[in-house]
């Protein structure tokens, strides 16, 4: 079984930063694509940012050049570091991992519970 941890959530005012850190356990052999996506109350759930096993990136138009996504192959652990933080940047913010392979076989995907983000203005 494969779990999802977040953390780093919280309020903050525009202008500012956070990082947000998400690590995977479980009988993990190797996760291909992690990243994180977003969702408003209302809203259908978006792409924030991915990165591959080898590095490679992707960033959603409204977060380039603010976001920053990094992990940790070794310790199978994602972090999204944001910075110049805006209101609408306010979502539960949601780790992923795809394509994981496990002691126990293929697991094609699996998500976390979520963190808050809250941007006063």
């Amino acid at each position: 079984q494969v779990q999802l941890v977040e953390s780093g959530g919280g309020l903050v005012q525009a202008g500012g930063s956070l990082t947000l850190s998400c690590a995977a356990s479980g009988s993990i052999l190797s996760i291909n694509v992690m990243g994180w996506y977003r969702q408003d109350p209302g809203k259908q759930r978006e792409l924030v940012a991915t990165i591959t096993r080898g590095g490679s990136t992707n960033y959603a138009d409204s977060v380039k050049g603010r976001f920053t996504i990094s992990r940790d192959n070794a310790k199978n652990t994602v972090s999204l570091r944001m910075n110049s933080l805006r209101p609408e940047d306010t979502a539960v913010y949601y780790c992923n991992a795809d394509s994981i392979m496990t002691s126990g076989g293929y697991v094609p995907r699996y998500w976390g519970k979520g963190t808050l983000v809250t941007v006063s203005s």
